[in-house]
């Protein structure tokens, strides 16, 4: 059993669609980062960074005590590694796929969220900041639209390299980046958001969003979840 720690962020949607396409049995414990859950020492015990997402995995392939992961990249690969899913085994496509697990990590996830942060929600609008990164996030779709050209998916078959790009592009507009400049990744982008897994994990969110929650149960949660004992 997977406890996610979660909320409805491109990087809280990497878990579930994984979780979803290996069928992993697991439960969502909200961290609503909205009222700052994030900041709670329950979660602060599992998630060092107070950053979403974290799991807890209470079956570990080592049959020891239940450990716990944070930083999404890590955690793909750490579920990847448990289930032998959505990861090659030989060293040349394995390797592939952990180039593009890192570049959305170092690349395409914190340019579109400073991309977001200046053009969305920063108090005063700099107009150097937004066009930096704007166009920087342009550029980067540019690199995956130029690997998606002679292939279906990012590193060869459907992996955790595309499960963790996909939400990052899934607020395109948002960016300012039109699809239609980058057909290559329209129709990767139009195959992943078809995937059942894919629906199934953007259905919880909007469940979750829609739901009004109630701080006590939450808090609750965390503390009941987090009181148990775990590796980090």
């Amino acid at each position: 059993m997977i406890d996610l720690y979660y909320w409805t962020t491109p990087n809280g949607h990497k878990i579930t669609i994984f979780l979803e396409e290996v069928g992993l049995q697991y439960t969502i414990i909200p961290v609503n980062i909205g009222a700052g859950d994030q900041f709670k020492p329950e979660f602060l015990n599992i998630s060092r960074n107070n950053r979403i997402p974290a799991i807890v995995d209470h079956e570990p392939a080592d049959g020891g005590v239940p450990i716990s992961v944070f930083e999404s990249g890590a955690i793909l690969l750490y579920l990847a590694e448990k289930t032998g899913k959505l990861i090659p085994q030989d060293l040349r496509n394995r390797t592939q796929v952990l180039e593009w697990l890192f570049w959305q990590m170092a690349g395409l996830g914190p340019m579109a969220g400073q991309n977001h942060h200046f053009s969305a929600y920063a108090p005063e609008k700099i107009e150097y900041a937004i066009n930096r990164y704007v166009n920087e996030t342009g550029r980067l779709y540019a690199v995956l639209n130029k690997q998606l050209a002679d292939r279906e998916f990012v590193a060869g078959d459907y992996s955790i390299a595309d499960i963790a790009a996909y939400p990052w592009i899934v607020p395109h507009e948002r960016q300012s980046q039109n699809l239609e400049d980058f057909p290559h990744i329209k129709r990767w982008f139009e195959t992943i958001k078809a995937r059942p897994a894919t629906i199934r994990a953007y259905e919880k969110a909007e469940a979750l969003k829609t739901q009004a929650l109630d701080p006590d149960k939450s808090r609750d949660l965390l503390f009941n979840q987090s009181a148990k004992t775990i590796q980090p």
